[in-house]
């Protein structure tokens, strides 16, 4: 298979890779509806407890409320990475060309965001699987169980991981010239300029 072949498998990992990226993200985003509904209910429960003299709230309220805004980092920051949609200081970045930002993003990703992705997914195993093991619990009565979110951590740091890997394949479909910069989604859209 010659060259052209091989950068046109970059392009269909690329978009199976993203795809993913974006299924999950969009998944996620319907948590920031469900983290806002809990928020006001917990809100509004303690208030009307005061007038009513009742306990309506929990801690299991509360921990969901944090549990959803974890997942919904978790979750999302992968398509967040698709979308390029991350904070960047690019006092230099903005000024360089399509080819120059397409290596400044490879070694970026190839350096430091794959090499801790593994790490931190390395990392963070033993520390899930013991709370599988024992079946952690929140440590606050009427708190939910922490193995369960855990447990998003190595999911989130390996859909980063894909969709770095999805990038690394797009730098150098730009790097070969078979594709331009701001056409890197998996829809096949061209980002506005200056993202």
């Amino acid at each position: 298979m010659g060259r052209p072949g091989r950068v046109k498998i970059l392009g269909a990992v690329a978009r199976a890779l993203e795809r993913v990226s974006s299924a999950v993200g969009n998944g996620a985003a319907w948590l920031a509806l469900v983290m806002v509904v809990v928020g006001a209910f917990n809100a509004l429960s303690r208030y009307l407890g005061r007038f009513t003299g009742s306990d309506l709230s929990s801690n299991a309220y509360i921990e969901l409320q944090w549990y959803l805004f974890s997942a919904l980092f978790l979750l999302g920051a992968a398509d967040a990475l698709r979308e390029d949609a991350h904070v960047r200081v690019d006092v230099v970045y903005g000024r360089l060309g399509p080819r120059a930002r397409a290596v400044v993003d490879l070694i970026g990703t190839l350096v430091f965001l794959l090499p801790f992705c593994a790490f931190a997914l390395w990392t963070s195993l033993p520390m899930v699987e013991n709370s599988w093991r024992v079946m952690e619990q929140s440590p606050d009565p009427g708190g939910l169980p922490r193995y369960p979110i855990k447990t998003l951590i190595p999911v989130g740091l390996l859909l980063v991981m894909l969709q770095g890997i999805a990038v690394c394949c797009r730098r150098i479909r730009v790097l070969s010239g078979e594709q331009d910069e701001n056409t890197s989604m998996a829809d096949g859209r061209t980002r506005p300029e200056g993202r």
